[in-house]
């Protein structure tokens, strides 16, 4: 019976369509995306060489030549598939450098594979794998076994690694690896007892493809601006390199300017000026060997992550990116200057886990330019990252163990000679990190949703001092409490706010609520129903951070503000004569829209002096008191009176 070659057939457009695809998508960089392609180079390896074996075999006799070259081919690259197959799980666990570090078990593993190409070299003159009988027809040898035996022993080996690596995977992607082996198993047995039906290299095709669509995926890969792997692919690896023990060195490289770039330059330009950054970190990668993997994380943020092999060149690498970065990028008749930060990372020496690696990247920002290459080393303060990784326990257990606090920092009355007022400052401290400063704390609380607790406690905390015989007796009039941008988004805000206020029985007028000048640009609708239903019910508004950004004037005033509080970028600044005129100006300019100023930030007599005399109402500052607890508040305002 004839062989039905059509299954080869098969295989090949299937293996066809998927190195058009690899190419098209520009899947050929990177060590797993070449090792994948040497496997689905080596499967059609052995369907061009078993179509070819077989077709020989139909021209009946002569090309014996032919025949030996094409059986040799089918055979040594028939068993050279598990051998691939296996050095790309090595690579998809990332563990070369645990293989290598022993010379004797790679060794040995390479051993079978080097006998099966002595042995098929040979096999011309021995005849031991197979041979041409008297009708030059394909005949099996008495070492032909061997082959099999070689092909189970990489099998074997195969399968206990990733029997030993499996929590390196996802169940869906482990369960695609793992079952390529019974599919070439069932594949095999298959042929074996049906030898004319050639099923062996098709089911090896649909398996590179299965792993083409559940492991490769480039989509979820390869960021499509720049071509180069993107933040999902850096933070799997970057937690498998940890999982793994190896060690690494990461070049972050940071366009600080991003943003400003991007806003200038729009989405489509933007892309293409990331693009030539992307070519030119590749170009320099491929020129000075230095088989880097390359990252794009998004807004301007690329990393080369180098393996030890290339430690010794990292330094120059990074130099040779920071200068080539300096020169002004010609792009659409534009020269566009880019500030980018260079910084060098060790992994384990200076950062050794993954969450402080992410975030020192992050932070990684104008303040930190220097013109120069960066060295985590010299930078980098571990008990921060520490303390942001651990930050959301650190919450909850504030929570529960009472960590939360209530400052107070009184406020003076220019006109009244007096402290009629404070503000209400959330604080916390932990047992092990101590004082953790709000600035901190609060944008992470805004991010997971703590925030609304934190601001309910602080208001119960202030309406229960309210409503104290002792806070009777003080004589102060109200005391502001802080309204973070999140809490302003709320839509059921007033409601919780006018429900604490009734359970304590504190009347709206002794509560102000202080919202920032970023928080009004946020979610207007929500904002100002908000702030109406407050207002309607006696509660007075101020505004924080006056002049820290960019004031949208109409907008301030269509709120129902009654304090501004002016930012302390006024006091710092006393010295520049054009600051004393904007704000002499704006003093003005809030006192025609009948509100009242607080100074905050004021430290010196002179200061306040000043501020006096410009006819601020409020004057708040260390110069009269730091924020202080509750009992050394009541304390205080006693022996000011």
């Amino acid at each position: 019976m004839e062989k039905i070659v059509y299954y080869d057939y098969s295989a090949f457009v299937v293996l066809v369509i998927l190195l058009l695809s690899i190419v098209l998508r520009k899947m050929t960089r990177g060590r797993r995306n070449r090792c994948f392609l040497l496997l689905v180079l080596v499967v059609m390896a052995a369907v061009i060489a078993d179509v070819a074996a077989i077709n020989y075999g139909k021209l009946g006799a002569g090309n014996v030549a032919g025949k030996y070259v094409a059986h040799t081919l089918y055979l040594f690259f028939h068993c050279l598939l598990p051998v691939v197959y296996f050095a790309y799980l090595i690579t998809l666990t990332d563990t070369w450098h645990r293989v290598m570090k022993y010379p004797a078990l790679w060794i040995s593993c390479c051993i079978p594979m080097l006998a099966v190409t002595v042995l098929l070299i040979t096999n011309l003159a021995t005849g031991h794998i197979f041979y041409l009988d008297g009708q030059e027809n394909y005949t099996r040898g008495k070492l032909f076994y061997i082959l099999y035996v070689v092909s189970a022993i990489y099998v074997i080996i195969g399968v206990a690694y990733m029997l030993f690596y499996r929590r390196l995977f996802k169940r869906g992607k482990y369960l695609t690896l793992i079952s390529v082996y019974p599919l070439m198993a069932v594949s095999v047995v298959i042929q074996f007892f049906f030898p004319y039906y050639i099923i062996e290299l098709f089911a090896n095709s649909i398996g590179v493809l299965l792993i083409f669509m559940m492991i490769q995926r480039p989509e979820d890969k390869i960021d499509t601006a720049t071509g180069l792997s993107k933040l999902s692919a850096y933070v799997h690896d970057m937690r498998r390199m940890v999982e793994v023990e190896k060690p690494v060195k990461v070049i972050m490289v940071n366009v600080t300017n991003y943003k400003s770039l991007r806003d200038m330059l729009g989405y489509d330009a933007t892309n293409e000026l990331l693009l030539h950054v992307a070519d030119d970190l590749r170009a320099l990668n491929w020129n000075q060997h230095f088989g880097a993997e390359l990252y794009y994380l998004g807004v301007g943020k690329f990393r080369l992550v180098a393996e030890k092999q290339h430690f010794e060149q990292v330094e120059a690498v990074a130099n040779q990116i920071n200068d080539m970065l300096k020169p002004d990028y010609k792009l659409n008749g534009m020269e566009l200057n880019m500030v980018a930060c260079v910084c060098i990372t060790r992994y384990p020496e200076d950062i050794n886990n993954v969450d402080a690696l992410l975030a020192f990247g992050n932070d990684l920002d104008a303040k930190y330019f220097t013109g120069s290459v960066l060295y985590a080393s010299e930078i980098y303060r571990p008990e921060h990252y520490n303390l942001m990784r651990d930050l959301e326990g650190i919450m909850e257990r504030a929570f529960a163990n009472k960590a939360f606090s209530v400052y107070y920092q009184p406020i003076y009355s220019v006109q009244e000679q007096r402290f009629n007022s404070a503000e209400a400052l959330l604080r916390l401290h932990d047992e092990k990190y101590g004082f953790i400063s709000p600035e901190i704390f609060i944008p992470v609380a805004e991010r997971n949703g703590a925030i609304h607790k934190i601001g309910a406690f602080v208001l119960e905390e202030v309406c229960r001092f309210i409503a104290s015989d002792t806070f009777r007796s003080l004589g102060i009039d109200y005391i502001e409490v802080n309204l973070s941008v999140a809490q302003c988004m709320r839509t059921n805000l007033a409601q919780e706010v006018l429900e604490i206020l009734n359970r304590y029985h504190v009347s709206p007028s002794q509560i102000n609520l202080e919202i920032t000048e970023t928080a009004t640009s946020y979610s207007q609708n929500a904002m100002m129903e908000n702030l109406d239903v407050l207002s309607r019910a006696g509660v007075t508004f101020s505004l924080d951070d006056f002049g820290s950004g960019y004031s949208n004037m109409r907008r301030i005033a269509s709120l129902p503000i009654h304090i501004v509080k002016l930012d302390k970028s006024f006091i710092s600044e006393q010295g520049n004569p054009n600051i004393l005129i904007v704000l002499e100006n704006t003093i003005r300019m809030i006192k025609d829209m009948n509100m009242k100023i607080v100074v905050e930030g004021v430290e010196t007599k002179g200061l306040a002096k000043q501020f006096s005399d410009l006819q601020c109402e409020y004057i708040q500052g260390y110069y009269y008191s730091r924020p202080i607890p509750k009992d050394e508040f009541i304390q205080f305002i006693e022996n000011a009176g």
